[in-house]
């Protein structure tokens, strides 16, 4: 089973997340993570969908996304030519025995505490899918109180594969490619 990260351009339109997620479910393909958000054009949203399947598989969701009528671009976000970060919001248990060792942790993985309270902090954290889960192993005995992670969401490396649309959806030509 291979991961795969899609960069799926779509309609800022109502429903087409349920479309896109409809698609997965219709055809029992299971979506590991989804992060949705319009882009600078407010006429457009990015979603990555992050899922998991052999080549036959993988290549049947690209062709299947691609057919959406919402669906302006899609691309593989290849691990050697994009960025993904995912967000992570932890919340701990921590009293003044526990308060520094947590915070020297969070220091170290370059992480926001971002709430104090009396009993519990609140961490923030960017990074790829193994910096989270390293920070979070890091943490070890401490108390996990509650904890929110978004999903992956990533853009390709440089200028070759940007699209750009003008006014009537037409793709425009800015020299990138």
């Amino acid at each position: 089973m291979q991961k795969v990260v899609f960069s799926i351009l779509v309609d800022n339109t109502a429903g087409v997340l349920s479309r896109i997620a409809g698609l997965f479910s219709r055809r029992g393909y299971n979506i590991d993570s989804l992060t949705v958000g319009v882009t600078a054009d407010p006429r457009y949203s990015r979603a990555t969908v992050v899922t998991r399947g052999d080549h036959n598989i993988l290549d049947q969701i690209e062709k299947q996304l691609n057919k959406l009528e919402d669906v302006v671009d899609i691309k593989k976000l290849e691990p050697d030519s994009s960025v993904c970060r995912e967000l992570l919001l932890v919340k701990v248990l921590c009293d003044d025995r526990n308060r520094q060792d947590i915070i020297s942790i969070a220091d170290i993985f370059r992480a926001k505490i971002v709430d104090v309270s009396v009993d519990s902090l609140v961490i923030e954290l960017v990074g790829d899918q193994s910096k989270l889960s390293a920070f979070l192993r890091m943490l070890g005995d401490t108390e996990i109180l509650e904890l929110a992670r978004t999903g992956i969401t990533g853009l390709s490396r440089g200028t070759s594969d940007v699209k750009m649309y003008g006014e009537n959806g037409e793709l425009m030509d800015y020299g990138f490619n």
